[in-house]
């Protein structure tokens, strides 16, 4: 029988702790026999899980001997791994056991130097301070989980569903992973990547700032066919200036931030009304609703029609 061993830090987050918990021990084998063994350690017997103490049956002797051991995230992800904690991940890692994070999970995961020179994503929302802090770790916002082979990460907290269930499936084939999914009440794979979840705001532009008037005038006007040199011949000046402007207040192009207006209208629209997916590119100022669905699942990851049966 395969043991999971699941680490329970200080301000582990609830929610998870139990996904590991929840989906490996309902695992059944063809047979009926049960698939995983759960082990749930901590370095002290109780651990403050914020709305309440957690008390755990091992310590950190429970990693030692495991198959794989899983990292859930905490409610303070940049707190300083203990030297404990880090001894025992790198020593599991040694002896090749595997090792998978859960959300911000991927922090003290990457706190060891386990992650460095790989792949790993975590929730889109904190990615950019993982790559701030652990700059040898190539951080992926845009994925549910990456499987490095012995190091595994997941996004946010359903993620922790994605890369469970993934690894049911590597471990005894995809009929019993498919059975597990369904209790789970969730599909053994979902469409597209963490990007579907991402609200895709206008670059910030400081109020009071030159191209405020601008910025509302594009957004009044997404459903036109703009260029640049129309946008420019509005705003008064050429084009090679709109573009330094636009560098210097918002950190992109007009062009681009046109580009994430429109889209973050049509993510409004497909979860606020019913209109077709080819009146919606007509809306929001797409040539064609080809033009309109390739955009759509380049920035978002999913097509238009899977994102309002997510969100709608």
């Amino acid at each position: 029988m395969h043991t999971v061993a699941v680490l329970a830090l200080d301000q582990v987050i609830p929610f998870d702790l139990s996904t590991p918990i929840e989906v490996f021990t309902r695992t059944r084998l063809p047979d009926g026999r049960p698939g995983y063994q759960i082990r749930i350690c901590a370095e002290r017997p109780e651990i403050d899980a914020g709305s309440f103490t957690l008390r755990a049956p091992w310590g950190l002797e429970g990693l030692k001997g495991a198959d794989t051991i899983i990292v859930p995230g905490t409610a303070t992800p940049a707190a300083p791994l203990t030297p404990a904690v880090r001894d025992a991940l790198r020593a599991a890692a040694e002896e090749g056991t595997r090792i998978a994070s859960i959300c911000v999970g991927t922090f003290p995961l990457a706190a060891t130097g386990l992650l460095d020179g790989l792949r790993a994503t975590t929730h889109w929302i904190v990615a950019d301070l993982l790559a701030d802090a652990y700059p040898a770790v190539t951080v992926d916002p845009d994925v549910l989980y990456v499987d490095n082979g012995q190091i595994l990460t997941s996004a946010g907290a359903a993620a922790g569903l994605d890369l469970c269930l993934h690894m049911i499936r590597s471990d005894y084939g995809s009929a019993v992973a498919a059975y597990a999914a369904r209790l789970a009440v969730m599909p053994l794979e979902r469409e597209g990547g963490q990007a579907q979840f991402i609200v895709h705001d206008y670059a910030p532009t400081p109020q009071g700032s030159a191209l405020e008037p601008l910025l509302t005038w594009l957004q009044n006007n997404l459903g036109h066919d703009l260029s640049l040199a129309d946008i420019a011949a509005h705003a008064g000046t050429s084009t090679r200036t709109l573009i330094r402007r636009f560098r210097e207040q918002t950190g992109t192009t007009p062009l681009q931030w046109l580009h994430r207006a429109r889209i973050r209208q049509a993510q409004h629209l497909l979860e606020t009304t019913s209109h077709s997916v080819e009146r919606i590119a007509d809306q929001v100022g797409f040539g064609s609703p080809t033009a309109f669905r390739d955009r759509f699942k380049r920035t978002t990851g999913v097509s238009p029609n899977t994102y309002r049966r997510t969100f709608s």
